[in-house]
């Protein structure tokens, strides 16, 4: 074994590379070291290294096509290209196959090739060996150390990717680094996160140093390694904070079945169980509300709605729209719509500042919503922002609690 093949090997070894891999690299850019110091660009140089005596070889590699007149095919190629471009620019269509080329780097007409070898024939692989200066075997050296370098900053890459992409979706600890634009750099340990515009919360401040929990939301790998994207603001930072903080859900005991959020103001959490024995708000809230302020306290004071899920519409929505208190739900299955009607005292509360409570309900079940104003003053409100006053239909039935009436029955 040779001196260069026990370096790289040891290397290997200790830098968990694959031995081969890196060898394949080594001759590719050999090659290309040789084409560009000893041969010329129409030469499709091929090297192969021995690892045991450290000999190398070099080729210069060729597909035998037939015989054909070079000046005519490129005629030929010019000619559909025209045709091609006039099709383009007319809007039409353009279905005629590209004629035959011939690529001198890697191909050889079978007359020439003959010419070398008697015997050859089209289709086959014409290799002819070129001399190896006595200087490339410094050269070789030099190069071997070179892609040895590249590979393994290129496993180092990969091994951070691998490791962050089995992540996505989680929670993660990282230190913000600094403002990049709009966006926040997050330092990771070996890499860097980013989180754009969209992802950051608006009331919050990512002050350099301070440490920061975030949701790892999507790695690419891409050349300069992982290109990784935080979120503060998505839902997902909640649904993690909530299975961290409540063993019943991490444990899939109690259910998040659907979250909204104002990210840096308010979210909506529906939960539920399939115990009889537990209460799926409760074991959120936690005793004297210790398990809900831990929460609070890692979404930066973020309010935070427990809400009690139900298989029926009318029952949910009518829990959605916490902290008010509904009379009644009528339900448009077709359009997907509802209409939430309260009493006058609970109007205010069932919008929510900026129409926050009824945006977030509407996303919570996933059905657009209105709110109704029942006795006094006549309103409504849409979870889209729609507003405007309404009177009462002839036919439109009493504001009966019908909610209550179901519970009582």
């Amino acid at each position: 074994m040779s001196e260069v093949t026990k370096a790289i090997k040891q290397i290997c070894d200790e830098k968990g590379l694959n031995y081969e891999v890196v060898l394949d690299a080594l001759q590719a850019a050999m090659a290309a070291a040789y084409r560009k110091d000893y041969g010329n660009k129409m030469q499709n140089i091929e090297v192969k290294f021995d690892p045991d005596t450290g000999a190398m070889q070099v080729w210069d590699v060729k597909e035998v096509a037939e015989d054909m007149d070079l000046e005519k095919v490129q005629t030929d190629f010019d000619a559909w290209v025209a045709r091609k471009e006039a099709a383009e620019a007319k809007g039409e269509a353009f279905t005629e196959e590209e004629p035959v080329r011939f690529n001198g780097k890697v191909q050889i007409l079978l007359t020439e090739a003959r010419a070398i070898n008697s015997e050859i024939n089209v289709g086959e692989t014409l290799r002819q060996e070129l001399p190896v200066p006595g200087d490339f075997g410094r050269m070789a050296a030099q190069t071997a150390k070179q892609v040895i370098m590249q590979k393994l900053r290129e496993a180092e890459r990969q091994t951070t990717f691998d490791a962050f992409k089995g992540q996505e979706g989680e929670i993660i600890v990282g230190t913000v680094q600094r403002r990049e634009g709009r966006g926040v750099i997050i330092d990771l340990g070996k890499v860097s996160g980013f989180i754009p515009p969209a992802e950051q919360i608006f009331s919050e401040r990512y002050i350099p140093g301070a440490r920061i929990k975030v949701l790892l939301l999507s790695v690419a790998l891409g050349q300069r390694g992982p290109e990784i994207i935080l979120s503060r603001a998505n839902s997902g930072v909640v649904r993690q904070i909530f299975t961290t903080e409540i063993p019943e859900i991490a444990n899939d005991t109690v259910e998040i079945k659907a979250i909204a959020r104002d990210a840096g103001f308010r979210s909506k959490v529906a939960v539920a169980t399939t115990d009889d024995s537990i209460d799926p708000i409760g074991a959120c809230i936690g005793q004297r509300g210790s398990r809900i302020q831990t929460i609070i306290a890692e979404l930066g004071g973020e309010k935070v709605d427990i809400i009690q899920y139900d298989e029926d519409t009318e029952t949910f929505l009518s829990n959605a729209m916490a902290p008010a208190k509904v009379n009644r739900v009528i339900l448009d299955e077709d359009n997907h719509e509802a209409t939430v009607y309260v009493n006058e005292d609970q109007f205010s509360l069932a919008i929510g500042r900026g129409g926050q409570n009824v945006r977030l309900a509407a996303e919570l079940i996933g059905w657009k919503v209105k709110v109704v104003q029942e006795g006094g003053e006549a309103k409504e409100v849409s979870s889209d922002g729609g507003e405007a006053d309404v009177k009462p239909a002839a036919d439109e039935p009493a504001a009966a609690p019908v909610l209550e009436e179901k519970q009582a029955a």
